[in-house]
């Protein structure tokens, strides 16, 4: 148990791409958490019941000349610092390949839980364990998503396409950041918004295409994977368990196409919700998940398959150290983390950034990665990103199908552009943002070289 729990870093790591002969795994485990959970980081009521369950669906690329790859993606708020470390080295060690080869990704659903026992260890030394998330439910989940992976290995099978396409999705996603005459956010559209004066803006910058890929043993669709960026919530803070639209819209694609394995993954969405489309009412989730749902069906009958017999498979790692908001002091939050009189969430948000400054101060860098097949790269990025990383990959890589996946390593918490630090509202501000405004130049730097590849 001792070498999972160790953070292990090291330099960049590339694997020179090789002629395919690709195997592929599947996998897919309960993650609902118990009554009395913590949700949300402890920021909803915790769990009194089950509206609908959670999963871990991970899939393990099988190059037949290189390590595996392991892909997973949860319905979790957020997985960040030593959570994601010992989930990756929990899954590395089950199907023998390395950390760096290893992706673990959130949803970023609400009413389900966090994961984070670098937080959870200052926590419990200021005397509120268990406040942020319960981390014995946590590692009995990775426990056993890690078994799961170890025996998919047995039930690999051989692909022998891709398949590419994309979609338009009707009236989901709107951006969150209403800018007044000064260029700054006068007002914060939430993803569940009642204001009708809020809701009559503009969807501002969004991304309003829905990618799919899919991999295909002959005719048949083995693993169908959905990219879309938005806050994924339509009603929250309700202490009933839900992976929410997205779930729904994902559970009404299976019933679809009950052969294949269906695995979502939220886009840069950190700037990005359903607020111009949604009242925050409960018959509104089915909505949503319908316009999900229809747009990841359009997207699948769009697909473009192409054959692997002449294309290659690489998959590149970039490390880098994101730079720390200097407003920020570690001796001030470790005394309002011990200051018994401050709230909670005050003394919360304290061991979030207390946990974050040590991990960029010990040089424990995040990991970017970036899976490429033929035209198709996939990139792997952390935190709650602006969807404006997500069209700079786009525009990158013009001439390749670019999807990409935020929501990886959680630590950083918000990741804004450069410009949006200075115009201020919620997403980057203070405790909720823990990276400094030069963060846009290491990020676009790092994604230029991977996509370059």
């Amino acid at each position: 148990m001792k070498n999972i729990i160790l953070l292990c870093f090291g330099f960049m790591v590339a694997t020179p791409a090789v002629a395919l002969d690709l195997g592929i795994a599947t996998f897919n485990v309960d993650a609902t958490p118990p009554v009395g959970s913590a949700l949300c980081g402890g920021s909803v009521p915790p769990v009194i019941g089950v509206n609908d369950s959670l999963s871990a669906r991970g899939l393990i690329l099988l190059p037949r000349t290189q390590e595996p790859v392991v892909i997973l993606v949860v319905d979790w708020a957020g997985i960040g610092n030593a959570g994601q470390t010992r989930w990756k080295q929990a899954l590395a060690v089950a199907v023998g390949t390395s950390v760096d080869r290893v992706v673990v990704h959130a949803i970023h659903q609400h009413d389900a839980p966090f994961c984070d026992f670098s937080v959870e260890a200052i926590m419990a030394e200021a005397g509120l364990p268990g406040e942020m998330f319960e981390p014995a439910f946590a590692m009995e989940v990775i426990q056993r998503t890690a078994f799961a992976a170890r025996n998919a290995l047995g039930r690999g099978v051989p692909i022998s396409h891709i398949g590419i396409g994309k979609a338009k999705v009707e009236k989901i996603a709107s951006n969150r950041r209403i800018l007044g005459d000064d260029g700054k956010v006068a007002q914060v559209r939430w993803t569940a918004c009642t204001d009708p004066l809020l809701r009559a803006e503009p969807e501002g910058t969004i991304d309003p295409w829905l990618r799919t890929v899919s991999f295909w043993n002959g005719d048949v669709p083995v693993a169908i994977l959905s990219h879309y960026a938005t806050h994924p919530q339509s009603y929250y803070r309700t202490g009933l368990v839900s992976a929410d639209f997205p779930g729904m819209a994902r559970t009404g694609r299976e019933k679809e196409l009950p052969d294949s394995v269906h695995m979502h993954f939220n886009g840069a969405g950190g700037n990005i919700g359903a607020g111009k489309y949604n009242d925050g009412s409960i018959k509104n989730r089915a909505v949503l998940a319908g316009r999900l749902q229809d747009g990841m069906k359009k997207a699948f009958e769009a697909t473009r398959k192409i054959s692997l017999k002449n294309e290659s498979l690489g998959w590149d790692t970039e490390k880098v150290s994101l730079p720390l908001r200097t407003e920020i002091d570690l001796e001030t939050e470790k005394k309002r983390l011990a200051d018994t009189s401050a709230t909670l969430a005050e003394r919360m948000n304290s061991a979030r950034e207390i946990a974050w400054i040590e991990r960029v101060r010990s040089d424990h860098p995040i990991t970017i990665s970036r899976l490429r097949v033929g035209p198709l790269q996939m990139m792997y990025m952390p935190g709650e990103l602006f969807v404006e990383y997500q069209l700079a990959a786009q525009n990158m890589a013009p001439d390749d199908f670019v999807c990409m996946a935020a929501y990886g390593d959680y630590g950083p918490g918000y990741i804004g552009t450069h410009v949006s630090y200075a115009e201020g509202g919620y997403e980057t501000g203070l405790h909720t943002s823990r990276t400094a405004p030069e963060v846009e130049g290491v990020l676009l730097n790092a994604m230029k070289v991977l996509l370059s590849r």
